[in-house]
């Protein structure tokens, strides 16, 4: 596991653009893994200024979101297909048909993993995915649990990602409670993991990512054993690992 220190959001936002332009230059063709939130949002920033200044074409790739809500239409200014849209999606060139956002309101949930887990597979699988961590230790929405869910499945959201995620709504009624998520087993079969984390509520998490065992109790720990895993790590997320 590579560790990379960023002084503040922006040096982290940078460092992540960089990789990703990185992988889309040596395989124009490729397939990311894309995650959602305030984390990655200056990295988005970053892109597109440099798709703007010729410096990416999107053009060839392909993305697939790590997660969805499940009961918000994706009219819905919260769910992460809207976030993916208004946030990434309609400022470069990436074409329609090759992004991929797990339908949150599908009739079969369960169903609508499968297919999700056998889009993934058809492309070839990840060869860069992108990771938020969540204060609890989360990737994507695996939870802390007892064990680790292999592939894309439905996900029953933990009481502190809930509380996390309600400032993002009116009320944390408002807060869907479910989820679908891509499983430990799809993440950890990408190619390159690039982990980011932003603020002093991800030190602990971050602390037990590096240094803890690989458990289900913390999901993220896992990176632990991936032969290609990168994070960047802004300063105060990274103070435990620091000793401050």
């Amino acid at each position: 596991m590579r560790i990379i220190l960023a002084e503040n959001f922006e040096e982290m936002s940078k460092k992540a653009a960089a990789i990703v332009r990185s992988q889309i230059i040596l395989k124009p063709d490729c397939v990311l893994g894309l995650a959602t939130g305030d984390t990655p949002t200056g990295m988005y920033q970053e892109l597109i200024k440099m798709y703007e200044n010729l410096e990416v074409d999107f053009s060839e790739v392909t993305i697939f979101n790590l997660d969805e809500y499940c009961s918000l239409n994706r009219k819905n200014a919260q769910s992460y297909y809207y976030y993916m849209h208004h946030n990434f999606f309609k400022y470069i060139n990436v074409k329609k048909e090759n992004t991929y956002i797990p339908n949150g309101t599908a009739p079969d949930i369960d169903e609508e993993c499968r297919n999700y887990e056998g889009q993934i597979k058809n492309k070839g699988g990840i060869d860069l995915q992108v990771l938020g961590i969540g204060a609890n230790g989360h990737i994507g929405f695996n939870e802390p649990d007892i064990n680790f869910e292999a592939e894309t499945h439905l996900v029953k959201l933990d009481k502190m990602t809930i509380e996390a995620n309600s400032r993002f709504f009116s009320s944390k009624d408002e807060v869907p409670t479910t989820a679908i998520s891509m499983g430990i087993k799809t993440i950890m079969q990408s190619k390159m993991l690039v982990l980011l984390a932003n603020g002093e509520t991800k030190a602990n998490a971050i602390y037990k990512t590096v240094k803890g065992k690989i458990c289900p109790e913390v999901p993220a720990s896992i990176i632990q054993l991936h032969p290609n895993a990168t994070m960047i790590i802004e300063k105060n997320a990274a103070k435990l690992l620091l000793g401050q």
